[in-house]
């Protein structure tokens, strides 16, 4: 095979969203920063919504960005959490996927702690090729040609058959 074919993972983006700045917000920090073992960054709310009390720039979430080994050891460890299934609806056009975990505890070495509560969390995947960086690039800025292009199809036999994903 054409190693400039082959896949990867280019990020991983882990969001937990809170709904509310203050305590709840701090300590959802502090459980991403534990799971994720990076530190997260916050999330602004980008308009005002007075019936649920959200203010715009007000920070209602945090997220980590996790790149290279992190990205997949985290990706094979929340993979045994959903138990190695994916639908096909949650893989878009452009070969990326997006599931959620409903619990923070199903984490190894996690437990539930009642003064915590229980947080769930957005796993965003997003997928690439070897020279997608020509896009990116400011000298020499090229769009990507479409046969190099990744697929909702290419995506699936990805997860399949590097990570043993079962997709429904």
């Amino acid at each position: 095979m054409n190693p400039m074919r082959a896949l990867s993972i280019d990020k991983i983006t882990v969001h937990i969203g809170t709904g509310e700045s203050g305590e709840r917000l701090t300590t959802a920090e502090k459980l991403l920063q534990t799971i994720a073992k990076q530190k997260p960054i916050r999330a602004m709310a980008k308009k005002t919504i007075p019936t649920f009390a959200i203010k715009k720039h007000e920070p209602i979430g945090c997220k980590v960005t996790l790149r290279g080994n992190n990205a997949a050891d985290f990706f094979k460890t929340a993979l045994k959490i959903i138990e190695n299934k994916l639908n096909e609806s949650q893989f878009d056009t452009n070969g990326n996927f997006s599931f959620g975990i409903e619990e923070h505890t199903d984490f190894p070495g996690m437990k539930y702690d009642p003064t915590i509560g229980i947080f769930g969390m957005d796993v965003s995947v997003a997928l690439k090729r070897a020279g997608y960086r020509i896009s990116k690039r400011k000298i020499e800025f090229h769009k990507i040609p479409q046969t190099h292009r990744l697929t909702k199809e290419d995506a699936i036999s990805f997860v399949k058959e590097k990570y043993g994903a079962e997709v429904v």
